[in-house]
């Protein structure tokens, strides 16, 4: 090969890459939801059938407040804005972290959303919900960690008016409306309440174990 040619050759792959660069940032990844992906579907049976099986306790004392929840992670930066900019695809942040752009699509619903006002941070295992399956004997400090634990697959970016419609449901009384993300969910559902030793009622364990038989 000259070296002419090999000039040619490798200005020519330069521009191509280039092209193909300009392209992706142009049209952008499809947004996906991405919280830390839940054991395979074959562990969360095994998982469910560890968990404790009880009726579901009493919500009396509970309140938001006992899961100080949208702590600072970094700088200026708390939960909720770390989960935006790991969810959305092209997110601007200001100086104060938080989201004046981007991309947000729902795994919930598939709705897609260009505004973070449109968007909620579900918490996978509902804090009302922990709290009747053993959160209510949890120090303060433990419910925070639950409440921001962006190592697990508990905090997801999704379309809001979906997010109030599950409210504090199990899965027995709510799943999302997109029918395809049902076994993915049940996995995110069940890793939790097994990392944090939360027990399931009757119902919820006989819903999961169906979601989960069809993975």
């Amino acid at each position: 090969m000259s070296a002419v040619y090999a000039r040619r050759r490798f200005a020519t792959l330069t521009a191509l890459t280039a092209l193909a660069s300009a392209a992706a940032l142009l049209t952008g990844a499809p947004a996906q939801a991405a919280p830390p992906a839940p054991v395979s579907a074959a562990t969360a049976r095994t998982y469910l059938g560890q968990l404790t099986e009880k009726a579901e306790g009493s919500s009396d004392g509970y309140s938001r407040e006992k899961f100080p929840h949208w702590k600072t992670q970094s700088g200026a930066c708390n939960t909720r804005e770390v989960v935006l900019k790991r969810d959305g695809t092209n997110v601007q942040q200001d100086s104060s972290c938080a989201a004046t752009s981007g991309t947000w699509k729902s795994p919930y619903d598939g709705g897609t959303w260009t505004a973070a006002s449109d968007v909620d941070i579900d918490h996978v295992i509902p804090l009302s919900e922990a709290w009747k399956s053993g959160a209510s004997s949890w120090t303060t400090a433990q419910r925070e960690g639950f409440a921001n634990d962006l190592s697990r697959p508990q905090l997801i970016a999704v379309t809001d008016n979906v997010n109030q419609s599950k409210g504090d449901q199990d899965p027995a009384e709510w799943m999302p409306p997109t029918t395809s993300y049902h076994c993915y969910y049940a996995r995110m559902w069940v890793d939790v309440k097994h990392h944090y030793n939360l027990t399931v009622n009757a119902e919820e364990k006989t819903k999961l174990s169906s979601v989960l038989g069809g993975c």
